[in-house]
């Protein structure tokens, strides 16, 4: 990344709101992965869609990420920048009963906000450690519930940067995917509809999914959530254990023992020790389930 960039990237949101060289594993849930050319904080939209012009015209590499938790970052790095909607870019707006947030708020907040408002809803996504847009983004869910259930407009920019609207239905939303996935549409806000109960009764449901999520789920353990999407008419969390796979590790990297369904860092683990348990455990799922895995995380960056 040139000098020049650099320079008119710190003149867009500040000089504290960029870093070079920045290590991506304190920004993923994963907790691995090598350093970012550039890593930039945006301060507001305005600023999200300067910097996206300003590295358009530069024909120069760049990322959008929300959270961290749903990808994987080669310990290579990744070359170019990397743009974070994080915590500035997380307004939430009440409004009878539909809730207007920006993308970088995260899901539990956006939860609890919308449990203390007596809105109803959007329990399944209180324990996803993952941002708003990144949830809308990949239709993530839980429990039963999608984004696609409760999303009711969604605002982004399209490939020129300008700021476009789109229904719910218009979303394309499907098993982790929606017509942003892939694409060089930014999602910057969405319109959220809920029914109303106590919240009281909103919150008795939060809890009931969170302690069975700490039952069931490696919480314990750095990862990015579920690492395999699940297969036509299989669980893969099934499939990997019938196949004697729970546990299997590869350096720092393992098939977690509490659910096979996610491979987490136990600690120490490169991205090339994650590649290594995925590769093993899509190549012994075919070989003897015949039933082919694919991997709901997201890899960025240059790998091994």
């Amino acid at each position: 990344m040139n000098n020049t960039i650099i320079t008119q990237a710190k003149d867009i949101v500040g000089e504290s709101n960029v870093r070079v060289n920045e290590p991506m594993k304190a920004h993923t849930t994963f907790r691995v992965g090598g350093a970012a050319d550039l890593y930039l904080t945006p301060g507001s939209i305005e600023q999200l869609v300067s910097l996206i012009s300003l590295f358009k015209q530069s024909k120069a590499e760049y990322h959008i990420i929300g959270n961290g938790s749903n990808i994987l970052v080669g310990d290579k790095g990744i070359r170019g920048a990397v743009i974070e909607i994080g915590k500035e870019i997380s307004n939430i707006s009440v409004d009878g009963d539909t809730i207007i947030a920006e993308a970088g708020v995260l899901l539990s907040k956006l939860s609890s906000v919308a449990a203390k408002n007596g809105l109803a809803g959007l329990e399944f996504a209180s324990g996803i450690p993952g941002s708003f847009g990144g949830a809308v983004y990949m239709n993530a869910g839980a429990y039963g519930g999608e984004m696609k259930d409760v999303v009711e407009e969604v605002k982004y920019l399209d490939e020129n940067g300008s700021l476009c609207t789109v229904s719910g239905d218009q979303c394309g939303f499907g098993y982790r995917k929606s017509c942003f996935t892939d694409s060089d549409k930014v999602i910057v806000s969405a319109k959220i509809r809920f029914t109303h109960d106590e919240p009281e009764e909103i919150r008795k449901r939060i809890n009931e999914l969170s302690a069975k999520r700490v039952a069931k789920q490696p919480v314990d353990k750095a990862s990015a959530g579920s690492t395999f999407k699940r297969p036509e008419g299989y669980f893969a969390a099934a499939l990997i254990e019938e196949c004697g796979l729970k546990g299997f590790a590869a350096g720092g990297a393992s098939v977690s023992d509490k659910h096979s369904g996610f491979v987490v860092n136990n600690g120490n683990a490169t991205a090339k020790d994650v590649c290594d348990v995925i590769r093993h455990v899509k190549e012994t799922v075919k070989e003897k389930k015949n039933v082919n895995l694919e991997t709901e995380v997201k890899f960025l960056g240059e790998f091994e």
